[in-house]
């Protein structure tokens, strides 16, 4: 990460909510004049959950149930005053799980 650059991780199940809130983010860094490189899509995390149905006569009829991560970042080059305090202020959708890395 090069001095002066800011990184912004988001994580959410829902990847509507995601992509929203990311264009949110980007629409405001090019309205206050920052340098936008985003949002990248990253790898989504799988994690399959296998259950029996029933405990006792039918053991081998099992059910699958998939929870998916979804993941994007956001590299801001040339982030100003403006742009952080408009960042702060920003309202984030429910589900949306955002990191800042300066």
């Amino acid at each position: 990460m090069r001095p002066g650059e800011i990184k912004i991780r988001m994580e959410a199940y829902d990847f509507e909510a995601l992509d929203r809130s990311a264009v949110d983010i980007v629409e405001t860094a090019k309205r206050t004049g920052a340098r936008v490189a985003g949002p990248i899509p990253l790898p989504t995390r799988r994690e399959i959950y296998t259950v029996l149905r029933s405990p006792h006569i039918d053991k081998k009829s099992r059910e699958q149930f998939e929870l998916s991560t979804h993941k994007r970042i956001i590299i801001i080059t040339s982030p100003n005053p403006k742009f952080i305090d408009a960042i702060n202020k920003l309202n984030v959708p429910a589900g949306v799980h955002i990191r800042i890395k300066a």
